[in-house]
């Protein structure tokens, strides 16, 4: 299955893939685009097993904390693009995903390195701060 995602330098519109070897680019203007999926229990491990990190974004709904996060973590994205890949996984639809990773709390953020979580951040934060945090994990 794929998203479809609109490249941020041409408006280009691209099918993007759950999971894919290598990162996607646009095939109009061949910039990297923001890769943001969403997976569930079925397609999680393909989907988080890639070279880049993995932002994991574990939301519901019915969260008012998860929607008001959401651009931020569009923005991580799309300003990352290339360099990270953003799963979002709606808890309600995936509860082993939150399990396997103890989730007690959404929304709760997760940078996974070849599958394991190397940070976390439980709560709600503002997209600057949001995108401060990932730059920093993405980079260490």
């Amino acid at each position: 299955m794929a998203e479809i995602t609109e490249c941020p330098s041409c408006r280009t519109k691209n099918r993007v893939p759950v999971a894919a070897s290598g990162t996607p680019r646009c095939g109009s203007c061949h910039r990297d685009l923001p890769w943001l999926v969403s997976a569930d229990e079925d397609d999680f491990d393909a989907a988080v097993t890639t070279k880049l990190p993995v932002l994991v974004d574990l939301w519901a709904p019915w969260c008012g904390p998860c929607r008001m996060i959401a651009p931020g973590v569009e923005k991580a994205a799309s300003e990352l693009a290339g360099s990270l890949k953003v799963v979002k996984v709606n808890v309600d639809d995936a509860p082993g995903v939150a399990a396997r990773f103890a989730v007690q709390g959404i929304p709760t953020l997760l940078v996974l390195r070849d599958g394991h979580a190397v940070a976390r951040q439980v709560g709600a934060l503002p997209a600057d701060r949001l995108l401060k945090w990932v730059s920093e994990v993405v980079a260490a």
